[in-house]
């Protein structure tokens, strides 16, 4: 059933074995990255990094950080980062650490034929000043955070659909479901048209759950625990 969803999947990792892999079993089009990922997994040298992901995929969709916090820096970074390969975008949180709105620079960047990749988005109103400094024949990605919108027990559909009529009139920029917390989130996203959702391995390797048979579900858990059990060496000894 997963051959049959219309989003895009992207990887979201910094494990190039693993980004790799995934593109070759064939579901994913395109992979994203944070600076939070790389430090987790252990990558030391950022631009090392991500050139090695570009020179085995150059022209899949690939985002990286620009990580200056001030503007004129950050600038400057994506104008570098834009330079390393044709499926490059560059993110570009919606605001800096100080909250001040990145719009401008937005604007500048996709005026220079920068493709960006506005993330951190979490509120309709942030999508608006992207859309608002986009570049309309420029292809551009938003991303806003699902995920962390239902983490704060918010339904972030209702903002994922509204984000999508905002960006209508933006036939280039997609769309991107960040930070999803589990499976249903792919069937959520496909259903409202959304055009992207990123996954970690772990989620994706629950693709193939989609339409699971539920008996067969339940047989599975109670086999499980009952092997758990057994590994354990757990017993209950009859009372004497």
């Amino acid at each position: 059933m997963s051959g049959d969803l219309k989003i895009e999947i992207y990887a979201d990792g910094a494990n190039p074995e693993q980004m790799f892999a995934a593109y070759e079993h064939g579901l994913v089009k395109g992979f994203t990255t944070n600076p939070t990922l790389m430090r987790k997994a252990g990558v030391d040298d950022y631009a090392a990094f991500a050139k090695h992901i570009v020179t085995r995929f150059p022209t899949v969709p690939v985002s990286f950080s620009a990580l200056s916090d001030d503007f004129v820096g950050m600038e400057r970074e994506a104008r570098e980062i834009s330079t390393w390969g044709p499926g490059v975008f560059v993110k570009i949180p919606i605001t800096n650490t100080q909250g001040e709105p990145s719009a401008p620079l937005i604007k500048t960047l996709t005026t220079a034929g920068v493709r960006v990749n506005v993330t951190a988005v979490a509120t309709t109103e942030q999508v608006r000043q992207a859309a608002q400094n986009l570049n309309p024949d420029i292809p551009a990605i938003v991303s806003v955070f699902a995920g962390r919108i239902a983490d704060t027990g918010r339904d972030p559909v209702p903002v994922m659909e509204e984000s999508l009529e905002i960006l209508r009139s933006l036939p280039l920029t997609k769309l991107l479901w960040a930070s999803p917390r589990e499976l249903l989130n792919v069937l959520q996203a496909d259903r409202i048209g959304c055009h992207i959702i990123t996954l970690t391995p772990d989620i994706l390797c629950k693709l193939a759950w989609i339409g699971k048979d539920l008996t067969n579900l339940s047989l599975e858990t109670v086999r499980m625990f009952h092997d758990d059990a057994r590994a354990a060496g757990y017993v209950l000894s009859p009372k004497r």
